[in-house]
């Protein structure tokens, strides 16, 4: 969490990318790209083969998968191999029969009235299962769960990951999955899907009511400390960006900037704000928002 929020106030200055570790940039593209779905289907785009091929082409424009054609489908057939083992594990759709697939999935996706989370649930392992691309399925098979569940009105922005709970539950995902083609077994991977959105879903109240708890612990801290009509604006700049710039505080905050720089030493000395990086000729210095980052680290 915290290389990827620096990676994020890094790239509102300059580009970064090459003295960062790929599993970071892979995370920070996969915000970048969730964001950009987001943003084209409020602007009017549907869940589409052309959107998640704008999707993928995003997704892999860096590191891991950009020789694999970025935004294009495959024209041949891919596998699920065990590499270590050197075992096939799972073959997907072949390339002739994947437009056929795609096409019903996508009208699936628009036009069945299931409730929100079964359709999430066998949109993902349906799409895993035809496998349209060479990389990066299961990065866009996730990005799919929270623009359906957003799309559907049962969360309020797709900022809902199960990532997590996936990778903890690894063995358990792929049988289940795999259940569905060999068994036709759709009950048992429902079953483990809703669990792990309960679970995620848990963990993220219980998050989100530890940030408002400090929140409000934080504005009191700030008004008695910083002693200024300008303190909320602080406090909301720190929330909203945990990790920043001390030159991106100046220009967004809209704290006047003598007032501003000297916040931002009291927050220092009272270390609630820590040092990232120092500042080096004419780049700024970085610090973190301790407190939240302790929240949301994982």
């Amino acid at each position: 969490m915290d290389e990827v929020l620096k990676l994020e106030a890094h790239s509102r200055h300059e580009n970064h990318k090459g003295q960062v570790r790929l599993d970071i940039i892979e995370t920070f593209l996969y915000q970048r790209t969730l964001k950009s779905a987001q943003m084209a289907m409020e602007d009017g785009y549907h869940i589409s083969q052309s959107l998640i091929k704008s999707a993928h082409q995003q997704l892999l424009s860096f590191g891991r998968g950009t020789d694999k054609s970025p935004g294009m489908f495959k024209t041949e057939q891919n596998y699920l191999a065990d590499k270590r083992n050197k075992t096939i594990l799972f073959i997907p759709i072949s390339a002739e029969r994947l437009q056929e697939g795609l096409d019903k999935l996508f009208l699936f996706i628009a036009e069945s009235d299931a409730p929100a989370l079964i359709k999430a649930a066998l949109t993902h392992v349906e799409f895993e299962a035809l496998h349209p691309f060479k990389d990066g399925n299961g990065r866009i098979g996730r990005i799919l769960i929270p623009l359906m569940l957003w799309q559907s009105g049962l969360i309020s922005e797709p900022h809902f990951y199960i990532s997590g709970y996936l990778q903890e539950h690894k063995d358990d995902y792929i049988d289940v999955m795999r259940n569905v083609s060999k068994n036709n077994d759709w009950h048992s991977w429902c079953v483990f899907f809703l669990k792990a959105v309960k679970a995620q879903a848990k963990q993220n109240l219980e998050t989100v009511q530890s940030i408002r708890e400090l929140y409000e612990d934080m504005k009191e801290e700030f008004s008695k400390h910083l002693a200024s009509k300008w303190y909320v604006h602080a406090l909301d700049f720190i929330f909203t960006y945990p990790i920043f710039r001390n030159s991106s505080f100046i220009e967004k905050s809209g704290i006047p900037k003598a007032t501003a720089s000297k916040f931002v030493r009291i927050l220092l000395d009272r270390e609630i704000l820590v040092v990232v990086e120092e500042g080096a000729g004419r780049r700024a210095a970085m610090y973190a928002f301790e407190p939240l980052m302790k929240l949301v680290r994982v």
